[in-house]
């Protein structure tokens, strides 16, 4: 017989030998803590987001089934800010737990060293990493198309409810539209009558024999069009009239939301906010927002990586006798990143520093911060180094050695 050879069968055993159920407990006690965290931070951003939002379902008397479809559209963005904190709670609580209940201990003893317990928690940090570029990419610049289509719809529908014949109805905001008589079958109108105060102090006054509405969803405006009929514009002590076949009256419709712009921003595609800066000039300020918006698609995802092994070390903070630091320090490191994140979007916008060293200098801050904290941990060393702590608690026993004197 022919001897197999060594190699395979020295490389299956040392699969068979994975700790494979470890790896599966720790994914379990894992995923536990994030679910809850991640349904008490949404349950949070939800009652953040509801209250401005309550303005747009009043104002445009919006149904129970259209606020819900209108608010699901808001969860892509919600999640992208919820998943990396409770990523990183769900880490902390849970290793928290393990430190407390002396399995950390147990897992020492028997020669299970903390890079042993790293593949789960990075496969799961991947994994949800992962999930959080999906909404970031995918899903966010679909959210904001469908939602700005739906409140268009909604918009136009309140305008279709809203004319009535023999009315004056207030709903194009700064219009007041007036029709005589209004067509069932065709919507056309008769002896319209339109003030138009956009803009202007004086109204400009539009009367004509007849006149419809329709609209244009990818330009997303209302246009009126009139037909023989007369505009009156006056201002000071001069007035204007001016007679007309044929006068178009666009009026753009927008979410509820002033930055517009940033919409339009958040419906692009990867691909095209790339083309977008490319065409306005990656040196300019229009450009660079578009390079801001593509890179923060990318920064944030990352930055759940860093942020859950980071909570791994703080959770082996742990144990019995000693106080459970991790999440209150875990939610500190939260803040920080994100006011590093906030103070690099700034810079690259308003400065001439490269937007990629500017977008991903807090994640390779935290980058550095996770590696020196992972050996620290592994060495079960403190994160601030002795001789600092030592020299720290000498110069308050100074400072506070003098104000006694």
């Amino acid at each position: 017989m022919i001897p197999l050879p060594a190699g395979p069968q020295y490389s299956m055993n040392s699969f068979t030998r994975l700790p494979l159920l470890l790896y599966s407990y720790l994914a379990t006690e894992m995923l536990s803590p994030f679910f809850a965290s991640f349904l008490i931070m949404n349950c949070v951003f939800f009652l953040v987001k509801l209250i401005p939002f309550l303005n747009a379902v009043l104002e445009l008397n919006i149904g129970f089934a259209d606020f819900f479809r209108l608010f699901s559209y808001l969860f892509p963005n919600m999640f992208l800010y919820s998943i990396p904190m409770a990523a990183m709670l769900g880490v902390i609580i849970s290793f928290t737990r393990l430190s407390n209940d002396s399995e950390i201990l147990a897992f020492k003893a028997c020669g299970i060293s903390i890079y042993q317990i790293l593949p789960p928690v990075i496969i799961i940090a991947v994994m949800i990493s992962l999930i959080t570029s999906y909404f970031s990419i995918k899903l966010i610049p679909a959210g904001d198309t469908a939602m700005k289509q739906l409140m268009f719809q909604l918009a136009k529908e309140k305008i279709d409810k809203g004319i009535k014949e023999h009315q004056f109805t207030e709903a194009l905001g700064d219009m007041v539209v007036y029709a005589g008589k209004i067509d069932k079958e065709t919507g056309d109108w008769q002896n319209v009558w339109v003030s138009d105060m956009r803009g202007q102090v004086v109204p400009t006054i539009t009367m004509a024999k007849s006149g419809k509405m329709f609209t244009e969803l990818d330009k997303m405006q209302v246009t009126i069009e009139l037909a023989n009929g007369s505009l009156h514009r006056s201002s000071n002590d001069q007035s204007q009239i001016i007679t007309f076949d044929k006068y178009r009256l666009n009026i753009p419709l927008q979410p509820p939301n002033p930055d517009s712009d940033k919409v339009s921003r958040g419906a692009m595609s990867m691909n095209q906010l790339l083309k977008m800066a490319k065409q306005t000039g990656l040196n300019t300020p229009s450009g660079r927002e578009y390079l801001v918006h593509y890179h923060k698609r990318l920064v944030l995802p990352v930055g759940c990586l860093f942020l859950s092994l980071i909570g791994l070390c703080l959770g082996l903070q742990s144990g019995p006798g000693k106080p459970a630091i991790g999440v209150p320090f875990g939610l500190g490191f939260y803040i920080i990143y994100y006011v590093l994140f906030t103070l690099g979007k700034r810079l690259a916008e308003s400065t001439s520093l490269p937007v990629e060293i500017a977008m991903w200098s807090s994640d390779f801050f935290f980058f550095l911060v996770m590696l020196y904290m992972i050996r620290q941990t592994a060495n079960e060393r403190t994160f601030i180094p002795e001789t600092l702590t030592a020299k720290c608690r000498y110069l308050f026993a100074r400072i506070k050695t003098g104000s006694g004197r």
